[in-house]
């Protein structure tokens, strides 16, 4: 996925999922779905106490609780000609097979249920993505998995303009560094399937679990030296490339992986790959059918109880970190090819955070989600008349993540270092 939010060592631990109050949201928001979202969140934590993973690495099986049905009312349905699909071949899955609305604009409570029910994604994870896009990409309680949507499905009021969906997201939500979409400033589009990148990743050397982390972090490297090499304008963001590129690999594994009794933990292969991504054939004559993601038959989620959330996220980003320290090199190509130039992270965070100390502890995800937050009134400004609501409505998103985590102070970012990386536009 490109966000794609994550994430190397196969590090696993525990998962709790975390409910959130059901007056988080309190800005613009109807009551009726201030409700619903309490009701999730309550469901779903109620489902994770039936059986909390106790013992790391070992979440259990049950098939009647993962199974994740691709017939009847979630039958694949192909995308119609008004229909919305993005980039993220996860939401497009989901659509496809009606766990979100079919023409691909979602509310918040939408999303959080649909990534729980699909993937088995945990409430603090699926909030903070959920409200992250429906206050940059949408209108604060709606938001396009792909394109602007059309007139009428979001409101417009307090809006300078038309949403742009996660498609016009770059450098906020989306990012360069895709396991298989293009980088925006070298292809003109940041959605559809590079297939010789499709072909990149079906080849890479398999791990112990199919296509997991110890196949897919490798392969992330290889495409992050890709884009120094092939894009111009190539800029590793602090909050795009240091928490939203990872994503894009790890969910790979973590979601798309089909779990067994043999493989509690997931094993995803080549034909499951391909399902999601909507590819059809074999090596060397592969074909891509946009919008036509599907979820496999026989697939099943995360077990109940190991939920991935927003601590199990910030364990699979350092592992890769540690791996491949560029990962956390904030900078970019300066016009040309080839010229990527890190920023000096101690000016930009006024000593806070060091490129040596970012995969410290929660250093390198709270060094990210502060400096989203650091930077949204500037971002915002752009986006609506008043950032009153839709800023109050991001803060308490980023308070609820800032509560998982151990996080020093970022009292303030200096951004005038960015003014040399062009592609560093929609950064802040």
């Amino acid at each position: 996925m490109k966000y794609s939010l994550y994430l190397a060592a196969l590090a696993i631990c525990a998962t709790e999922v975390v409910a959130f109050p059901s007056n988080m949201f309190h800005v613009d928001m109807p009551e009726e779905e201030k409700r619903e979202i309490a009701r999730i969140a309550a469901r779903i934590e109620a489902d994770a106490k039936k059986r909390q993973v106790s013992v790391p690495g070992l979440p259990g099986f049950d098939a009647s609780e993962q199974y994740v049905s691709n017939t009847g009312d979630h039958a694949f349905i192909a995308p119609g000609p008004n229909d919305l699909r993005g980039p993220c071949p996860g939401l497009n899955a989901m659509v496809n097979h009606g766990y979100i609305p079919h023409n691909g604009v979602a509310t918040v409570p939408q999303f959080i249920q649909g990534t729980y029910d699909v993937f088995g994604m945990a409430t603090d994870l699926a909030a903070f993505l959920a409200v992250y896009g429906a206050v940059f990409d949408g209108d604060l309680t709606s938001w396009s998995i792909g394109g602007p949507p059309p007139a009428g499905l979001l409101s417009s009021v307090g809006l300078l303009g038309t949403p742009q969906g996660i498609s016009g997201s770059h450098n906020k939500y989306e990012s360069d560094v895709s396991p298989t979409r293009p980088d925006l400033y070298e292809y003109g589009d940041d959605y559809k399937v590079i297939v010789s990148q499709f072909e990149e990743l079906y080849a890479q050397p398999l791990g112990p679990k199919g296509y997991d982390l110890t196949a897919l972090t490798p392969f992330r490297a290889s495409r992050f030296q890709q884009s120094i090499d092939n894009n111009p304008y190539f800029f590793n963001g602090p909050f795009s490339g240091v928490a939203v590129q990872p994503a894009a690999y790890t969910f790979i594994y973590r979601f798309m992986g089909n779990k067994s009794a043999e493989h509690p933990d997931g094993y995803l292969d080549g034909e499951v790959l391909k399902s999601f991504f909507s590819i059809t054939g074999e090596p060397g004559s592969f074909t891509w059918t946009e919008g036509y993601e599907r979820i496999p038959d026989n697939w099943y989620k995360r077990a109940v109880g190991d939920e991935y959330s927003i601590p199990y996220f910030q364990i699979d980003l350092v592992a890769a970190a540690l791996e491949y320290p560029q990962f956390l090199d904030v900078g970019g190509n300066t016009g040309k090819t080839n010229t990527f130039t890190g920023v000096d992270i101690t000016n930009l965070t006024g000593g806070v955070f060091n490129l040596e100390t970012l995969a410290q502890g929660d250093n390198a995800i709270c060094f990210a989600y502060q400096f989203a937050q650091q930077a949204a009134p500037d971002v915002l400004k752009g986006l609506f008349l008043t950032i009153t609501a839709p800023l109050s409505q991001l803060n308490d998103a980023f308070a609820k993540v800032f509560a998982e985590l151990s996080c020093p102070q970022l009292k303030s970012i200096d951004t005038a270092q960015f003014a040399n990386y062009p592609g560093s536009k929609g950064a802040y």
